[in-house]
């Protein structure tokens, strides 16, 4: 079928590119995106470093062009003139002028576009019947998706590129861990939200954006975009879902989102990332989330030990068992911020939260029971002191009784312990 295509509407058009922060011709990363590739490049360097050289990207990109020929057959341009000025034209929405290449899949199975990176050069893969089966506002749509993926992976000397080979390489790793898994799929899976942002730049129209994502993901011959998006919304409608996806969002996942991007722009972030993310998890942490969990515990640390008579040998020794450089704060150093985003956190982290205040709460007999007064008044602030009630008497074989006294005497024993520590408090 010739592959013809029309021009996209103007106004729609001016509309979409608006929401675009920086350049208006290509879908900036997604927050997600960026806050995995600051981590790895501080926690990664030797392996990022190697992965970014001039040399690995050379053997990649040999690699890369032989595997090409071996396993797909190249569409040239003289017989396949309407399928290269689609690919043109997202070239120019996304403004690319790069040398591009399609091909065709040798492998006739399922119904896929997918983008061969290599730098200063454009390599899409088409794998089955996408050409007959979608109309050409819809090809062109998908060819934004996986030239978006270009531009990203070309961005920044290449970081997210690098990113994503760090990411691949851990995760491969014998000695790998779930967080390094939860980092890689998530890295995915942004990054086929942000080219999603591209398709819709190019193809000018949502309704050609999703149905080419339902053609695709169904093999369907005709496909109602906007129905498609109602049966989006009527999931959400339920409460609030999350992607399973382990390389791609679900396709209702994605539909939504764009949908969300093209109307709010950066205001929808915090919801397409709950989409992904979901709820924090403590058994579901990528890297970067161990990593602002462990800040918020010492910060919270800091502020149950500012007290004077809480630092005792025992519990500032505990301290640093979870932290070896920890060191206590004074009151005006207080920061109720940490609180604010532990709520934050949800009930994800609830039982990991109780425990720290618990490991506190009996740490040091000799304090009585100032510790456990202490980490009952933490644990309201953070709003979790029913769960952390329920604890006590389970780990600590308090009886309601007392619970409840300490409960209604907290301050007393507070002001009290406060009265009797000595000037300066101990372990400085």
């Amino acid at each position: 079928m010739g592959l013809g295509t029309k021009a996209a509407q103007p106004a729609e058009t001016d509309a979409i590119l608006s929401v675009v922060e920086g350049n208006p011709r290509a879908p900036a990363p997604l927050p997600g995106q960026r806050r995995i590739v600051d981590h790895l490049k501080r926690s990664e360097k030797s392996l990022w470093e190697w992965l970014s050289s001039v040399r690995c990207r050379e053997e990649y990109a040999k690699n890369v062009r032989l595997e090409l020929l071996k396993s797909t057959v190249r569409l040239e341009r003289e017989g396949n003139a309407d399928l290269y000025a689609l690919a043109d034209r997202a070239a120019a929405g996304l403004s690319l002028a790069v040398p591009l290449t399609i091909y065709q899949s040798q492998a006739g199975e399922g119904l896929n576009a997918s983008l061969v990176y290599v730098p200063a050069e454009i390599h899409v893969v088409f794998t089955g019947p996408v050409r007959t089966l979608l109309s050409p506002d819809e090809v062109l749509a998908i060819l934004g998706h996986e030239l978006s993926h270009y531009d990203f992976f070309s961005l920044g000397n290449g970081e997210f590129l690098t990113a994503d080979q760090v990411l691949v390489t851990m995760a491969n790793h014998e000695r790998a861990h779930p967080s390094h898994f939860e980092t890689a799929r998530l890295f995915r899976l942004y990054s086929e939200l942000q080219a999603d942002r591209g398709s819709l730049l190019v193809a000018g129209r949502i309704e050609d954006a999703v149905s080419g994502l339902v053609k695709i993901q169904t093999g369907l011959a005709q496909a109602d975009a906007a129905a498609y998006l109602r049966q989006a919304e009527e999931i959400f409608a339920g409460g609030e879902a999350r992607t399973e996806g382990v390389t791609h969002p679900e396709l209702f996942i994605r539909a939504r989102a764009l949908k969300l991007w093209s109307e709010r722009g950066a205001d929808a972030e915090a919801e397409i990332a709950r989409m992904i993310e979901g709820p924090v998890s403590i058994d579901r942490l990528d890297l970067s989330g161990q990593d602002r969990l462990s800040t918020l515990t010492r910060r919270l640390l800091v502020v149950l030990l500012t007290p004077a008579w809480f630092r005792s040998a025992p519990a500032l020794a505990h301290a640093r068992l979870f932290f070896e450089d920890f060191a206590p704060g004074s009151p005006e150093e207080e920061d109720s911020l940490a609180f604010d985003e532990l709520r934050a956190c949800g009930a994800g982290i609830c039982d990991y939260l109780c425990y720290v205040l618990l490991d506190f709460a009996a740490v040091d007999p000799d304090l009585e029971d100032a510790p456990l007064a202490a980490a009952h008044a933490a644990s309201e602030r953070l709003g979790i002191d029913e769960r952390f009630e329920e604890l006590v008497l389970q780990e600590l074989s308090l009886t309601k009784r007392k619970l409840a006294a300490l409960r209604k005497d907290r301050e007393k024993i507070l002001a009290a312990a406060g009265k009797s520590a000595p000037s300066g408090g101990s372990g400085r």
